[in-house]
């Protein structure tokens, strides 16, 4: 591989209401020729969200460590999270940025699960292109049943057991899903009216699985006493997100609903960037420096 490529990483952690716990996270993350790009707590779902990129090498250490303080700092029997979760550093995903190919993305997964058991006896399953089984590309499918469920399913069930590791997940760890994808783009919309029912409604027409849009996952949540449609799109070449918006919106109408803000958990590169859009306008504080990938390459945050 290219040791001049630019890898991106998006780890996603079990803990979004200990600040101090987080930044350790993120501080373990410190190595050479890795940049901080973005990190935020979401306190309604106890969860993080961090991302880095940088080179190869750097990128899959950097992510092996912050695998082993994660395991190190949170329990996930001592706590229920609102977001689907089956370990404490809960999905680790590889994505191209530059000089890289989605398939050698893969290959850098598949090494750092290999490491974050070697090191810390966390067990991996892989997913999305670094998948080694077919029924384990889909994300959720990995996270059905979540840590508790999968805890128990993985000592029964040989076909539910990890990749990597086990048979056992890690006791207060349990596991990690490491994988590799193409940009994925973390937004949700909130509803001005507290309706649990039309949210949920409007993420089941508008998700790919229902025979909704093309590339988007979605679920409708009660979060801070807001209903929301959180949305991951998966290929917003192919489904831009004014579509996804545009949808939203119309389905909202249908439900008696009207859309008040929304928000985006990371960052979108800048071909989904468009600076004069709807969708655009309605993000809380957006700000084009902090949000696009591109720029925060060139501009990269202290570490903690």
């Amino acid at each position: 591989m290219n040791p001049e490529a630019i890898i991106e990483c998006v780890p996603n952690f079990s803990e979004g209401t200990d600040t101090a716990k987080v930044k350790q996270i993120v501080a373990a993350m410190q190595v050479e020729g890795v940049r901080l790009l973005d990190w935020s707590l979401d306190t309604a779902h106890n969860r993080s969200v961090v991302t880095i990129a940088g080179s190869p090498s750097g990128i899959v250490e950097a992510a092996v460590r912050a695998a082993g303080k994660a395991a190190e700092l949170i329990d996930l029997t001592t706590q229920n999270s609102v977001h689907p979760r089956i370990g404490a550093a809960d999905v680790i995903p590889f994505i191209p940025v530059s000089g890289a190919s989605l398939a050698e993305c893969a290959v850098l997964a598949r090494n750092a699960g290999l490491l974050i058991w070697r090191r810390y006896g966390i067990p991996v399953y892989f997913y999305g292109a670094a998948a080694a089984r077919p029924d384990r590309v889909l994300l959720e499918d990995i996270r059905h049943g979540q840590f508790e469920g999968l805890r128990d399913a993985a000592r029964r069930d040989a076909a539910r057991r990890p990749d990597i590791g086990g048979p056992e997940l890690h006791e207060t760890a349990g596991a990690s899903a490491v994988g590799a994808r193409s940009f994925l783009i973390a937004y949700t919309i909130h509803l001005q009216q507290p309706d649990i029912a039309a949210a949920r409604a409007i993420a089941r027409d508008i998700r790919a699985a229902n025979g909704g849009l093309h590339g988007v996952k979605a679920i409708g949540v009660l979060s801070n006493g807001r209903a929301q449609v959180s949305m991951n799109i998966t290929d917003f070449n192919l489904t831009p997100m004014r579509h996804v918006h545009n949808t939203v919106q119309h389905l909202a109408q249908r439900h008696g609903v009207l859309i008040e803000d929304a928000e985006l958990i990371g960052l979108i590169p800048q071909a989904a960037y468009e600076p004069d859009a709807e969708w655009i306008r309605q993000i809380t504080g957006f700000n084009p420096d902090h949000k696009v990938l591109e720029r925060k390459l060139v501009a990269p945050i202290e570490w903690p």
